[in-house]
């Protein structure tokens, strides 16, 4: 069983830093997949950063250069690093993970979210 847990959310001033992080237990492994989303009322969930299999960050165009993700496969951690926040990315943001059975199929697995507000 796969469980997922965000913490650092929170309200920051437009410009300001915030440093999310998501605590994998269970059955992901230092080569699964991990990586975060965000979601506002009314829209779809949006992909922000991620963390490959090989160790490769990507990230969604609207965050380069201000976000960094990064890993620590000692501790099954993946890390969000934000750093000039824009009232614009204000939202839920949940990390991601996708592990898979024993046919080889993929599973998604997801935290609870956690809530981002940047004030203007």
């Amino acid at each position: 069983q796969v469980q997922l847990v965000e913490s650092g959310g929170g309200l920051v001033q437009a410009g300001g830093s915030l440093r999310l992080s998501c605590a994998a237990s269970g059955s992901v492994r230092s080569w699964n997949p991990m990586d975060w989303y965000r979601q506002v009322p009314h829209k779809p969930r949006e992909f922000v950063a991620g963390h490959t299999s090989g160790g490769s960050a990507y990230y969604a165009d609207f965050v380069k250069g201000r976000f960094t993700i990064s890993r620590d496969s000692g501790k099954n951690t993946v890390v969000l690093q934000m750093n000039n926040l824009e009232p614009e990315d204000t939202a839920v943001y949940y990390c991601h993970a996708i592990t898979s059975n024993s046919l080889g199929d993929p599973l998604d697995h997801w935290g609870q979210g956690t809530q981002v507000t940047v004030s203007s």
